[in-house]
């Protein structure tokens, strides 16, 4: 009997439709449009702007996507998992409620937080849960309303995130398709350059804190820089050697969308062409847990069976990883 591998079978995602673009930024904050594409590669991001309406609403909308395009039966799903830094309350599961809003009934949830390493390690966790051989159906979802908690009056932060969600459908195959090999990392010493600190267990919200701003994410753009350009190189190169794999074998990296310059430094590490680079920070900016599944649904055709495709991902806690992954299907 063939070992069993968990692969993607299919992909969703949705983007808010306001869109705030650099130009826009301009009047807000002392940027300038040619100042944030030169250092970032951002033209535009999607913003959720409706009243009352948080993570579950951007993870429904994707996985509603996937279920159209699918055809599924949200019967037929096993697991419920939204990986996401912005959850939609404290206590309340942002999963249970996703899974219940679509229809998926029976199916067990939980949220999963690594900062904007989230999906990759969702893809680590729903990997596990399929080759376990007990479920068989498994919907992981990155979403984030990153709006929510960002402050428009501070051009380190504002002009970076973005909202949006992708969702992708986890399923057994048994032609050695889907996760092949893993490398995942975190040191908590990072938390210190990359945090949105009040409003958690240690620092909880008060009034004054609040006027202050405190409840807003903080970020040491250039120590974050840094640590993100050396470990998701390293690691996407590390897995690489590890599987005995060259530039030539890979057919696509997949990396998490923060910085341009950050995606290119990855690709340089490991000798990869600019076309076999999948990118669409200009679009969205960085959608934190949404990077990776937004990726896979704006190139999903071009992504062919036995497609070679490398992931790599950085994020707060520090976290980090990468995944070499083998695509299932012709879309």
């Amino acid at each position: 009997m063939s070992k069993i591998t968990a692969a993607i079978t299919a992909v969703g995602g949705y983007v808010p439709d306001f869109v705030l673009t650099n130009k826009i930024l301009e009047t807000m904050v002392e940027t300038n449009d040619e100042w944030i594409t030169s250092r970032t590669g951002i033209k535009e991001r999607r913003i959720l702007k409706e009243e009352g309406k948080g993570t579950s609403y951007l993870a429904i909308k994707a996985a509603e996507n996937l279920i159209q395009k699918k055809g599924l039966d949200p019967k037929e799903i096993d697991l419920v998992i939204v990986c996401t830094a912005s959850p939609d309350m404290k206590a309340a599961s942002t999963a249970a409620y996703t899974a219940t809003e679509i229809g998926a009934v029976n199916a067990f949830s939980f949220d999963l937080e690594a900062a904007c390493s989230s999906f990759l390690f969702g893809m680590s966790t729903a990997t596990a849960y399929i080759e376990s051989g007990r479920y068989k159906k498994i919907l992981l979802i990155g979403a984030d309303k990153n709006s929510s908690f960002i402050d428009y009056k501070d051009r380190a932060t504002c002009i970076i995130f973005g909202d949006g969600a992708g969702a992708v459908l986890f399923e057994p195959n048994e032609e050695g398709l889907g996760l092949q090999d893993e490398l995942l990392r975190s040191n908590g010493e990072g938390r210190d350059f990359l945090q949105a600190t009040y409003g958690g267990s240690s620092y909880p919200i008060t009034k004054e804190t609040f006027d202050e701003g405190k409840h807003y994410v903080f970020q040491d753009g250039k120590t974050v820089f840094k640590n993100a350009v050396f470990n998701m190189a390293d690691v996407a190169e590390k897995i690489m050697k590890r599987n005995d794999l060259t530039n030539d074998d890979i057919s696509w990296l997949a990396a998490h969308q923060a910085n341009k310059r950050i995606i290119d430094a990855t690709a340089n590490r490991i000798n990869l062409e600019e076309d076999k680079v999948l990118m669409n920070i200009e679009k969205y900016g960085n959608t934190t847990s949404a990077t990776l599944p937004l990726l896979l649904f704006d190139f999903e055709s071009k992504l062919k069976k036995g497609d070679k495709i490398i992931f790599a991902a950085f994020g707060g806690g520090f976290t980090w990883g990468s995944i070499y992954f083998k695509w299932a299907y012709n879309s």
